[in-house]
C-alpha cells in the first residue's frame, strides 16, 4: 500500500503542470517529514448490537490505523465506559495485536441512565486535540424509557461557514451552512441573507441533512445575517461570519474524479505577491505543489485525483512567503478502500434451538481480521455508521457527522455532492503551518506504546546512590486462577526495573523483596507506565434516543426476564450454601477460605496462627513449626534456615506459590494466617513434592491485620482487562445449562475470525434460541494493505 501511494502521488505529480522553486521543494520535504513522524491514529469499535439493557454485556471489537494502514506499531489501548451523569463506570486497558483488540463490559442490572458514553484512544492520540477522540453514545433501553411520552423541546441552531475560510469583500464567496437540533440531528430550515440596510441577498434552503449554501458577493462595511423559520414555522435570526476587507478565496468544484479550483484574490493583496502556492496533502502526505503566478486576479486549474488513495484532501493556499491564507477540504472516494467478504449460509436452522452454518468467504490472497455478529433482527439496528465511515470520515473531522454511513452506500454523483456539503461544513485543521514549514518538533507528552504492558515499577523512598549497578529485587505474582511464579528482575541506578516475559491479565497480588540490605526500607510503585483515566468534561446524557420502537420493547423485555431468572439463581446458589456451611469446624473453615485445587484437604498438619496466641511470640514461621510437625527437622541458625524430612527438603509455598526458604524468613508472622503441612509425597503444587510440602497463606479480606513495615511488603497490581469468551450454548451436548430458557438476543459473537490466502473460507456455526425468527448478519474487517469491508446481511 505504501508503494502503491508512492506511485500515485509521483503519476499525479507528473499529471499536473506546475513550477516548483527549491523552496517549494523544501517545504514539500518538511511535509512529508512531518506527516511521517507526527501520523496521527484513528479507532473504531465493532459492538455485537446497537442497543442493550441493563445487565446485558456490551461485547466489542476495536480496530486501530494510522494513515492508510492499521497501526501495527501500537500495542495497547484505552476504552472508557461512562453514564450519562459523567461517572466513569470502567477504565480499561486492552493490548492490540496486529491493530485490534476485544473485550466486553457488563451494564449494571440497575442502571437507569439512558446512554453509557465510550470513549476510546491510545496515548499516542493524546497529543492531538482530543476532538478526534473515538466517541460513541450506546443506547440503554428501559421500560421507563419506552413507555415515556414526555414531549421533547427541540432547540434549532444554524451555524455559517465560509468556503475557504474567510469571506472576502468584493468577491463571490460560496457559503455553506449546517441547521441541526441540540442532539447534531438535521433540521430543515429555510429564509433569506439580508445586510444591515435589510437589503435581501440569496435564499436558504437545505439540500441535505440540514445542509446547504449560496453564493454572496459582500460589500465591505456592511454586516450580514439570515432571516430563517424552523420546520414549526419559529422565526430566528442568525448572524453570518464577519467580513474580510482583503484576502483570497478559494473555491473548489467536485466533477467526477476532476476537481476544478478557483482562486480569487483582492486587488491590493495580489500587488503584494507575484505567486501563489496550492498544497494537496491527504493523511498528512503532501500529494502535489503547484505554482501559480498572481498576474490574474482569478486562477483557476483542474486536480485528478483518480490515482489518490481514498481520504480527505485539504487544498491549502500560501502566498509567495508561504503564509497560509485559505484551507478547503475534499473528499476523495475512489475503489481501493473496500473488500468484499462474501456470505453463504450453508445449514439453515431458523426453528426453535437450531444449528446454523454460515460461509465467508474473502476474495483470493488476502488477509483478513474479522468481526461476526449475529442478532435477533426483530431488535433493530443502526446502520448509521460503521467502520468504514468511521475510519476514512468521522475520526477525521470535528464534530459529528450525522448518518456517515450513506456517504459510501453508492458511487452517485448526487451521494458526492452530498458528502461535499459535509466537507464545507466541518471544520478541520490537522497541520500548525508555521511549526510545520519551519522543521519545528511539536512537544508531544506521550510516546507510542511500542510495547506491551508488562510487570514492571520504580523503587521509591532511597537516595539514587543506595541503589547502585548490582541491586536486583525478587516478585512472587500471585493471580487469580493461575499458578504463583517468582521472578528475579534487575533494579537499573534510575530505581526502574521491568520484567518484559511478565503480561498480567485482571489484578495480581505482587510480594517483593530486595535483595540489597540497604533497599531494605523502599517501597514499589508497580505499572506507572499504565495510563489514568482521562478527566470526564460534561454530562453525556442524549435524549436524542428519546423515540420508541417495538425492537427497543422487545430487546428490553427479554433481558429484563433474564436478569430475574438470574436474580433466583443467585438466592438458590446463596441457600445452598448456607446449609452445607453448618457444622464445620474451625479448621475447615480456614482450609476452605484459603485453600483451593489439590492444596484443600490432603494428609497433613494444619495450624491456624490467627487463633494461636503463641503465633505472635515465634520471630518466623520456622520458629513457629519447630518441633509442631513430627520427622520435619528445621534449623534457623544459619542466614538462611535449612529444613529436612524423610532425607530431603520439603517444597515452601506462599499463598500457593513456590519459594525458597530465605524468601519466606522475612515474612512476619503476624501476616499468616494458616499453615499446611502435607506430609511426603506432596504433588499438588507442580514441584517435586517427594520430601512434602509447607503451604504458607497470608492473611485476606477480615483476617488482614496490615502493620507498617512489617512482613513481606506487597502491592495489588492492575494488569490490562480481562478479556472473556462469548457465551454461545451448544444444543449438541449435554450441558445442564441447556436447561434454562433462551432469550438471547445476541446469537452468535466472534471478534477473532481470521482468513489468509491459504484459507480465504471459513464456517461459523451457531444455535438459534427459543424466540427469534430471523437473524441479522454484520461482518466488518480489515486487511494487512488498510482496506475495510462492511457486511450485512438478513438471515430469513
Amino acid at each position: 500500500m505504501a508503494f502503491l501511494l508512492k506511485k500515485k502521488i509521483a503519476l499525479l505529480n507528473f499529471i499536473i503542470c506546475f513550477c516548483v522553486t527549491a523552496h517549494a521543494q523544501t517545504v514539500e520535504t518538511a511535509i512529508a517529514d512531518y506527516g511521517t513522524k507526527y501520523s496521527p491514529e484513528r479507532a473504531y469499535i465493532h459492538y455485537d448490537k446497537s442497543s442493550y439493557a441493563g445487565g446485558e454485556t456490551i461485547w466489542f471489537k476495536a480496530y486501530l490505523m494510522s494513515s492508510y494502514l492499521p497501526a501495527e506499531a501500537t500495542k495497547n489501548i484505552y476504552i472508557d465506559f461512562i453514564d450519562d451523569k459523567g461517572t466513569a463506570l470502567l477504565h480499561t486497558v486492552s493490548p492490540l495485536v496486529d491493530a485490534v483488540t476485544n473485550g466486553q463490559f457488563d451494564i449494571p442490572a440497575d442502571y437507569k441512565g439512558n446512554t453509557i458514553h465510550v470513549r476510546a484512544y491510545t496515548r499516542w492520540m493524546l497529543n492531538f486535540d482530543t476532538a478526534f477522540l473515538y466517541q460513541k453514545d450506546i443506547r440503554i433501553i428501559s421500560k421507563a424509557v419506552n413507555i415515556s411520552k414526555e414531549k421533547i423541546n427541540v432547540i434549532p441552531m444554524l451555524r455559517f461557514f465560509a468556503e475557504g475560510g474567510d469571506a472576502i469583500a468584493g468577491i463571490k464567496n460560496k457559503i455553506a451552512f449546517k441547521a441541526n437540533d441540540q442532539w447534531g440531528r438535521p433540521v430543515k430550515i429555510k429564509g433569506t441573507i439580508t445586510n444591515n440596510k435589510e437589503q435581501v441577498g440569496d435564499s436558504l434552503k437545505t439540500l441535505h441533512d440540514g445542509m446547504g449554501y449560496f453564493y454572496l458577493t459582500p460589500e465591505s462595511g456592511f454586516n450580514y445575517s439570515a432571516k430563517w423559520k424552523d420546520e414549526k414555522g419559529v422565526e430566528h435570526n442568525t448572524a453570518l461570519p464577519a467580513i474580510k476587507d482583503l484576502g483570497a478565496s478559494l473555491q473548489v468544484t467536485v466533477s467526477g474524479k476532476n476537481r476544478f479550483f478557483q482562486v480569487n484574490i483582492s486587488p491590493e493583496i495580489a500587488k503584494t505577491m507575484d505567486s501563489i502556492h496550492l498544497v494537496g496533502t491527504i493523511y498528512q502526505q503532501p500529494v502535489f505543489n503547484i505554482a501559480k503566478p498572481t498576474a490574474s486576479l482569478i486562477i483557476k486549474g483542474t486536480i485528478p485525483t483518480q490515482d489518490l488513495p481514498t481520504g480527505i484532501l485539504t487544498l491549502t493556499l500560501f502566498d509567495n512567503h508561504w503564509n497560509a491564507i485559505a484551507e478547503r477540504i475534499t473528499y476523495v472516494k475512489n475503489d481501493d478502500y473496500s473488500f468484499s467478504p462474501q456470505m453463504e449460509v450453508q445449514r439453515w436452522g431458523l426453528s426453535k434451538r437450531a444449528k446454523n452454518e454460515i460461509k465467508i468467504s474473502v476474495p483470493e490472497n488476502i488477509t483478513s481480521n474479522l468481526s461476526v455478529s449475529v442478532t435477533d433482527i426483530a431488535i433493530g439496528g443502526d446502520s448509521s455508521s460503521n467502520i468504514i465511515s468511521q475510519l476514512l470520515l468521522s475520526s477525521e473531522l470535528k464534530g459529528d457527522v450525522y448518518k456517515p454511513a450513506y456517504y459510501f452506500s453508492d458511487n452517485t454523483n448526487i451521494i458526492d455532492q452530498h458528502l461535499d456539503l459535509v466537507m464545507l461544513t466541518h471544520g478541520w485543521r490537522r497541520f500548525n503551518w508555521d511549526e510545520v514549514l519551519k522543521g519545528k518538533s511539536p512537544r508531544f507528552l506521550y510516546a507510542k506504546d511500542t510495547a506491551y504492558m508488562s510487570l514492571s515499577g520504580t523503587v521509591q523512598g532511597v537516595l539514587p546512590g543506595q541503589i547502585g549497578n548490582t541491586a536486583g529485587i525478587v516478585l512472587m505474582v500471585k493471580q487469580k486462577d493461575k499458578p504463583g511464579s517468582v521472578i528475579l528482575a534487575k533494579v537499573l541506578p534510575n530505581g526502574t526495573f521491568n520484567d518484559p516475559a511478565t503480561i498480567l491479565f485482571d489484578t495480581a497480588q505482587v510480594y517483593y523483596q530486595f535483595q540489597k540490605q540497604e533497599l531494605k526500607d523502599a517501597s514499589v510503585q508497580f505499572m506507572q507506565g499504565r495510563l489514568a483515566m482521562l478527566p470526564v468534561k460534561g454530562v453525556y446524557n442524549n435524549s436524542g434516543f428519546w423515540q420508541d420502537t417495538t425492537g427497543n420493547y422487545r430487546q428490553w423485555f427479554f433481558a429484563d426476564a433474564a436478569n430475574n431468572f438470574a436474580d433466583k439463581q443467585k438466592v438458590q446458589v446463596l441457600e445452598e450454601v448456607i446449609l452445607k456451611s453448618k457444622g464445620k469446624s474451625p479448621l475447615k473453615i480456614m482450609d476452605e477460605k484459603y485453600a483451593s485445587g489439590l492444596f484443600t484437604g490432603g494428609d497433613g498438619y494444619q495450624f491456624d496462627l490467627i487463633n494461636d496466641p503463641f503465633a505472635v511470640s515465634a520471630s518466623n514461621v520456622f520458629n513457629y513449626l519447630q518441633g509442631k510437625v513430627a520427622g520435619l527437622q528445621i534449623n534457623t541458625n544459619g542466614s538462611t534456615p535449612s529444613l529436612q524430612w524423610r532425607g530431603g527438603s520439603p517444597q515452601i509455598y506462599l499463598d500457593e506459590t513456590p519459594v525458597d526458604a530465605g524468601f519466606i524468613s522475612g515474612l512476619n508472622v503476624s501476616n499468616i494466617a494458616y499453615v499446611k503441612v502435607f506430609r511426603p509425597p506432596f504433588f499438588g503444587g507442580g514441584g517435586s513434592g517427594a520430601n512434602g510440602a509447607i503451604a504458607i497463606y497470608t492473611r485476606r479480606g477480615n483476617d488482614s491485620k496490615p502493620e507498617p513495615g512489617k512482613g513481606l511488603a506487597s502491592n495489588k497490581v492492575f494488569g490490562y482487562t480481562p478479556i472473556r469468551e462469548f457465551y454461545a450454548p451448544n444444543y449438541a451436548s449435554i450441558n445442564a445449562r441447556n436447561e434454562e430458557q433462551d432469550i438471547r438476543t445476541t446469537l452468535y459473537w466472534n471478534p477473532a475470525v481470521i482468513t489468509t490466502a491459504q484459507q480465504p473460507q471459513v464456517v461459523l456455526s451457531f444455535y438459534n434460541n427459543d424466540i427469534t425468527k430471523a437473524f441479522k448478519v454484520v461482518i466488518e474487517g480489515i486487511t494487512k494493505d488498510g482496506r475495510l469491508a462492511h457486511v450485512e446481511q438478513v438471515m430469513e
